[in-house]
């Protein structure tokens, strides 16, 4: 029996014993954990085959992984969190936090129904010039264009090096896609345009991605908060207005939704860039909590952080290599990450 093996059945042991769960009972009582998901879609959605792995559950395992927010965390609400932050109202033992980034289409029509299923709050938190778009951002559309075999890294490179910058990227796999996608972003936006532009046509899958302002009305009245991303997806630390990415966003909702807009109280940092000139800006402009994607447990006595953590996981963090959910890998992401107030 191999090393690895080994290990494997070390790890169900330590979860089906039920130490891990009275180790994190007792470690972890005053923490709140927040999770970041992204997408969750049906294998049987023609969006399956050419979405971005690190981003994307299964609606299957998305399930599971609520089944187990539920055995072993009190999951509460962004109204109960800003209660917390704002007077000091208690929240429950080990309270955990269900997020989404960006505003995918994908969140009200599997994601909606397993947590209205499963009796959970969420919050969404939603970029405001996405909303109504069909299709994705520039790196989700050209990712799911080298997938379904629409556009090769050796195009993305010619067509860099037509713009003058000297990308030296090679091969075909995945990691010189996103070497090419990183040289992408770094690309000032009038360069981008027209790269972007000049595969127009391969880059369009013709499906449906982003929310519409039905989504998010429904999302709303099903127990889903909205809170903001930014109004662009631009990282705010590359933002050439900062006040149109954290008012202007606001703004943009509002245009959206109307009188259903939400306050604005809560925001997440797109792609999860900030530094504290940023996030004490966030603060300034009525943004109650932020969030961040620094992967540590927030403290909650005797009131929450209002710069929080965040911690994200795929489908390689919680399954096997058949696919198979394994609560033991996610108790043990989960329940040991640091424990830290970030503000």
């Amino acid at each position: 029996m191999g090393c690895a093996m080994l290990s494997d059945l070390a790890k169900r042991a330590l979860y089906s014993s039920g130490a891990l769960g009275l180790y994190h009972r007792l470690r972890n009582r005053h923490q709140l954990t927040v999770v970041m998901f992204h997408r969750v879609l049906d294998p049987r959605d023609a969006r399956w085959g050419t979405c971005d792995p690190d981003y994307t559950l299964s609606v299957d395992l998305f399930a599971r992984s609520l089944a187990f927010l539920r055995r072993h965390y009190s999951v509460v609400s962004a109204d109960e969190v800003l209660r917390a932050r704002r007077d000091g109202t208690p929240l429950p033992p080990r309270p955990l936090l269900i997020t989404f980034d960006d505003g995918w289409s994908d969140n009200a029509q599997y994601a909606l129904p397993a947590l209205r299923q499963a009796g959970l709050p969420a919050l969404l938190f939603v970029v405001a010039d996405a909303v109504g778009a069909r299709q994705p951002f520039y790196q989700e559309r050209i990712y799911a264009a080298w997938r379904r075999g629409a556009i090769g890294v050796d195009d993305l490179v010619a067509e860099l090096r037509a713009l003058g910058v000297d990308a030296s990227e090679t091969g075909s796999d995945e990691g010189a896609l996103r070497a090419v996608i990183a040289r992408i972003e770094a690309l000032d936006v009038a360069a981008r345009d027209r790269l972007l532009g000049a595969f127009a046509a391969q880059l369009d899958d013709g499906l449906q991605h982003m929310v519409d302002a039905h989504d998010l009305r429904r999302l709303q009245a099903h127990g889903v908060a909205l809170g903001l991303h930014g109004k662009t997806h631009t990282p705010m630390t590359r933002a050439p207005d900062l006040d149109s990415e954290l008012v202007g966003a606001r703004t943009a909702l509002a245009a959206h939704l109307g009188a259903d807009a939400p306050a604005g109280d809560t925001l997440s940092f797109p792609h999860g860039a900030h530094d504290r000139a940023i996030a004490e800006r966030a603060r300034a402009s009525g943004y109650a909590l932020a969030f961040t994607s620094v992967p540590v447990l927030n403290p909650v006595a005797p009131r929450p952080g209002w710069l929080l953590g965040r911690t994200g996981f795929d489908t390689r963090t919680i399954a096997d290599a058949a696919g198979h959910f394994r609560p033991e890998r996610l108790a043990l992401y989960l329940f040991r990450k640091e424990r830290r107030v970030l503000a």
